[in-house]
């Protein structure tokens, strides 16, 4: 059960007319009240004999009055509305069940305290069967304001409560640094214009790719402006730019003038200030570029995750969930199209994981952010998808910690995100490494050259040596192997490192897993002409004992 606090100023008429109205999209349906401060409001929707228009007035007059009285004295904010939204999966509630609801949210925040005959005045109206919307004043009857400490976290708690004691969907307890949900006017609006998001969404996820894509405040607004997006700089006097806002074209008001969103209200680590933390840390400087194509770069760096999550202080960590977030915004741009919907899935869903109360220190994630940024600006990035099969296959791995990192510090709603990147992760992997792995399957070696891979491994790595020659990946990894082999490395050597990276217990395809380990260690470290040498020499088969026979299907 969702509750969402808003406050205006001025009278509750437009409120009251909009709520009692066919709505923006005729969505409205039997508009009326279940609830009020008195039990007996005047109800539009159920006054059949008399003007729905003159019922409203009295109803918008009567709950104003307090405020009225006032006059001058009357606070600048007034109106307190807060609509209360049931999951589509919940049961659909009574009338009766939706008043009580009403009562304990108004109770909740202050408004209208249990037992309390001078609280404000309120009335809760219900014009789909999904929800209801709580509109009020905030100057009590006696004239003074009503006491709401707190009443956004208050109220969250209790609709955890009303989910406990209606059986309802329970959502996960919230920590103030969600992005701002979309509103029901935005939804309607998006499906009038034939969007699949709202402005709000489609306009954070260019936000977002901006910021990962980019290395200075100047780039970060160009790359804005060439993804579609209108860019307006929040300029002082003095010529400093302290924010900005964006829109989409076509997204205009009654007035036909463009709809424009602040970075800060897209998302709390949109604002400008934000950006700048996230950019110092890749503004041009002297670097030290590692040897190596950008997207070994990259996955090394995504790899350096896993240790920071289980040893790093936890601004660390969370600068390396930011780091990690940037990553897979930019990954759907380098995609095949099979796996871009995907991918682009996981990036939205692990938004949410990327903010905690916990401050990131962006400084440690500087590498990652460059070498994804050379992807970025790498004219031939897209290679034969090789270098985006590895990088995901890491960042499945570092999600998956993400998971238990937020899952161990309570971060109910982090935690849920990541799982649910983790879904779509997993799918856009098997899209995109299924086909890499066909091909090299096809070329895999003969069966001498298998049978000597076959025996490193029992050396190796005996204890998974059965599952990895009876998983189809086998053929696979033996084309790798083979491909290392010819670059000058030690067959023996890699496996074992490959090996000592990580545990293969968790493994779905232990094959496929060396695969991936050993393609980055192979391209990562090319053996110089000695080492190559050597290796050759300690590789030429001294005819090896037979492998056990291998049982089931190895392809």
């Amino acid at each position: 059960m969702i509750p969402k606090i808003i406050t205006g100023k001025g009278s509750t008429r437009r409120l009251i007319a909009y709520l009692f109205g066919k709505g923006t999209a005729n969505e409205h349906v039997d508009p009326h009240l279940v609830a009020s401060w008195n039990d007996f409001a005047p109800d539009p929707g159920r006054s059949p004999h008399r003007d729905p228009k003159k019922v409203e007035k009295q109803l918008y007059t009567q709950l104003d009055q307090p405020v009225a009285m006032l006059g001058r004295r009357a606070p600048q904010t007034t109106v307190w509305h807060c609509p209360v939204r049931a999951a589509p999966e919940d049961p659909i509630l009574s009338d009766a069940q939706w008043a009580e609801i009403a009562r304990r949210v108004v109770a909740a925040a202050g408004i209208a305290p249990t037992g309390d005959t001078e609280a404000c005045r309120w009335v809760a109206v219900r014009h789909a069967e999904d929800h209801i919307h709580i509109a009020a004043t905030l100057v009590r009857q006696d004239g003074r304001r009503p006491k709401q400490d707190y009443d956004i976290r208050a109220v969250q708690r209790e609709a955890r409560q009303i989910e406990v004691d209606y059986g309802l969907r329970r959502l996960n307890p919230g920590d103030g640094t969600a992005a701002k949900r979309p509103t029901s006017k935005e939804h309607f609006k998006a499906k009038r214009l034939g969007q699949d998001a709202t402005s709000r969404e489609i306009l954070r996820r260019r936000v977002r790719r901006a910021i990962a894509a980019a290395s200075t405040e100047t780039e970060f607004f160009a790359l804005l402006e060439a993804s579609g997006v209108a860019v307006r700089p929040k300029t002082e006097p003095s010529g400093d730019v302290t924010g900005y806002s964006v829109s989409l074209p076509g997204d205009v008001n009654k007035q036909g003038e463009p709809v424009w969103y602040a970075g800060s209200t897209l998302s709390g680590d949109l604002s400008l200030p934000q950006v700048r933390k996230r950019l110092t840390v890749t503004a041009p400087g002297p670097v030290t570029v590692p040897p190596g194509s950008p997207w070994n770069q990259a996955t090394a760096a995504t790899e350096r995750i896993l240790h920071h999550l289980t040893h790093s202080e936890d601004g660390v960590a969370q600068g390396q969930l930011a780091a990690l977030g940037g990553v897979l915004d930019l990954l759907p741009v380098t995609a095949q199209t099979a796996a871009r919907a995907e991918l682009e899935q996981a990036a939205m869903a692990f938004e949410r994981a990327t903010r905690s109360r916990v401050a990131a220190d962006h400084s440690s994630a500087r590498a990652l952010r460059r070498s994804v940024q050379m992807i970025w600006n790498d004219p031939v990035r897209h290679g034969d998808g090789a270098g985006l099969a590895m990088l995901v296959d890491v960042a499945l791995t570092a999600v998956a910690y993400a998971v238990h990192w937020h899952r161990t510090r309570r971060h109910a709603q982090q935690e849920a995100a990541a799982e649910h990147a983790l879904v779509h992760l997993m799918t856009a992997h098997a899209q995109i490494t299924e086909p890499i792995l066909a091909r090299l399957t096809a070329r895999a070696p003969g069966a001498q050259t298998k049978h000597r891979y076959a025996y490193h491994l029992q050396q190796v790595v005996p204890e998974h040596a059965e599952r990895i020659l009876n998983d189809r990946a086998w053929d696979a990894l033996t084309t790798v192997l083979a491909e290392a082999e010819a670059a000058g490395h030690n067959v023996s050597a890699l496996l074992d490192q490959a090996v000592g990276q990580r545990t293969l217990e968790d493994a779905r395809s232990p094959a496929r897993a060396l695969s991936w380990r050993i393609r980055r260690l192979g391209e990562r470290h090319v053996p110089g002409p000695q080492a190559q040498a050597a290796n050759a020499r300690a590789q030429r088969p001294t005819s090896p004992p037979l492998a056990p026979e291998v049982k089931g299907h190895q392809r």
